[in-house]
């Protein structure tokens, strides 16, 4: 296993706990929509105040933002980010052997935060092993049945 990272020193001690905790969390939303031999789709739903705790990105992947909303999210770096995102906005990421982002997500607007992710698994990087209780809903997302009608 690749060496654990410090957390940020100005973070609070619960937020570097779970940095260190957290930092091969493969759960990149907050439910598994579905999965098949080429990628995983992830849905990222938070409430406002809601957040999305730490967890590492290794494989190629896009999102979309499927309502507006604002963020803050805390970087492996100890940055702080915070962005305003419109409907139907789009980010590509791409990480090379060895690399990998670690962060956070938090809701900091008035609305409910709702992005679809989808990493690729054929990527420069193996994927993270999911936890055995990460279950795929709804059942019947992305089989053959329904992907000619898509």
């Amino acid at each position: 296993m690749p060496q654990l990272l410090e957390p940020s020193a100005t973070w609070s001690a619960a937020r570097q706990d779970e940095f260190i905790s957290n930092q091969f969390n493969p759960c990149v939303g907050t439910r598994l929509l579905s999965q098949d031999r080429r990628v995983r789709v992830w849905e990222v739903r938070l409430k406002p105040s809601e957040r999305l705790g730490f967890h590492r990105h290794v494989l190629d992947y896009f999102w979309v933002a499927i309502a507006p909303g604002r963020a803050r999210s805390h970087q492996q770096d100890g940055t702080v980010v915070e962005a305003a995102y419109v409907a139907g906005q789009t980010s590509h990421l791409t990480y090379g052997p060895g690399e990998f982002k670690i962060h956070d997500l938090e809701n900091i607007g008035d609305t409910e935060l709702i992005f679809t992710t989808v990493e690729f698994l054929d990527s420069a990087n193996p994927p993270l092993p999911l936890p055995s209780e990460i279950a795929v809903g709804p059942q019947g997302a992305g089989s053959a049945e329904t992907e000619d009608f898509l």
